[in-house]
């Protein structure tokens, strides 16, 4: 049996085991399998590794796309630009284990911006500077957007939550939740923004795809902004995910 998986903490949210045991039965691949790993410390990811020597490639999520990255023995150009991985091949070769990372993120969110918003200039608010933040901000940037992250705790290219002015706000053509904010079972939380200045013209986009429309996207729904929610980027990118994985020899 050839098995797959995901690591990050909690895992509750997450349907990439629903979604991958779904397609390994859709496409007749009886010998694979899907299985979460929810882990407490990244410190904990040999571990998974010793236990499991049939694992052949994991997704990584919520807190771990940066942390990872001092597992790994080598990423590929994308995860590099980006600095967050969410996808890793497991390869041993004579013993010898070898971990590559990918991020299947930042190609996803571009493909959907470009379904749903197309290609023009854009000035963009990334709302968090974790691993989803980093490929979100990297996808905008190679769209030729003007990027700004606003965070709770200041950095380069970030402002703090409380220095968003009505202005920035308003002007800003698409704003990004990055956040886990509102996802379940936390869903009636939402980025501390003011709501109450947001306009039509723009759109709310949250990464977020448990639940399909989450506090932030209500919001801006209310104010007649259009809203697009993860579900459709989750399917990208666990398609890109596969493809990385079959290219590794490991389908």
């Amino acid at each position: 049996m050839r098995l797959f998986g995901i690591i990050g903490y909690p895992l509750g949210h997450s349907f990439s085991e629903e979604y991958f045991t779904e397609k390994f039965i859709r496409e007749g691949l009886t010998d694979c399998s899907y299985r979460k790993f929810p882990i407490g410390s990244i410190d904990l990811l040999p571990r998974i590794l010793n236990d499991n020597l049939d694992l052949q490639g994991f997704n990584v999520t919520i807190p771990y796309k940066k942390e990872v990255m001092g597992y790994l023995h080598s990423l590929d150009a994308v995860a590099e630009g980006v600095g967050a991985v969410n996808v890793v091949t497991v390869t041993r070769n004579d013993g010898i284990l070898q971990l590559k990372g990918y991020n299947s993120d930042a190609p996803a969110f571009r493909t959907t911006v470009e379904r749903h918003i197309g290609k023009r200039a854009m000035t963009a608010l990334v709302l968090g500077t974790g691993g989803a933040s980093a490929a979100v901000s990297y996808s905008l940037e190679q769209l030729g957007a003007v990027v700004m992250k606003v965070s709770r705790t200041p950095g380069k290219n970030t402002i703090l939550y409380s220095d968003l002015t009505p202005s920035l706000l308003r002007s800003s053509d698409l704003i990004v939740n990055t956040t886990p904010l509102g996802m379940h079972p936390d869903i009636t939380s939402c980025p501390p923004i003011d709501y109450n200045l947001l306009e039509p013209h723009q759109v709310l986009y949250d990464v977020v795809y448990n639940p399909l429309k989450t506090e932030f996207l209500k919001r801006g729904e209310a104010r007649g902004c259009t809203i697009i929610n993860g579900m459709e980027m989750l399917h990208l990118q666990a398609e890109l995910a596969w493809n990385i994985w079959s290219a590794a020899g490991v389908r």
